[in-house]
């Protein structure tokens, strides 16, 4: 294996590291899903762009809940 093997490897152990961690403390909040409902229902009151936008942007919201 070379260095460069080496290297790649250890980024991504710290990358996965990193992700369990995002993910563990995203699961202690209860409340996670709900204020990401209510975000997306406030973006749906925007008037300041077109139905697609708004639409499009509730979508990429709304697929933030876990």
């Amino acid at each position: 294996m070379t260095d460069e093997d080496e290297a790649f490897n250890e980024i991504e152990k710290q990358s996965m590291w990193r992700k369990r961690v995002v993910q563990a403390a995203i699961s202690k909040n209860p409340y996670r899903n709900q204020v990401i409902e209510e975000v997306a229902l406030e973006v749906e009151k925007l008037t300041g762009f077109g139905k697609d936008t708004i639409d499009g942007l509730t979508i990429y919201i709304r697929n933030m809940k876990s």
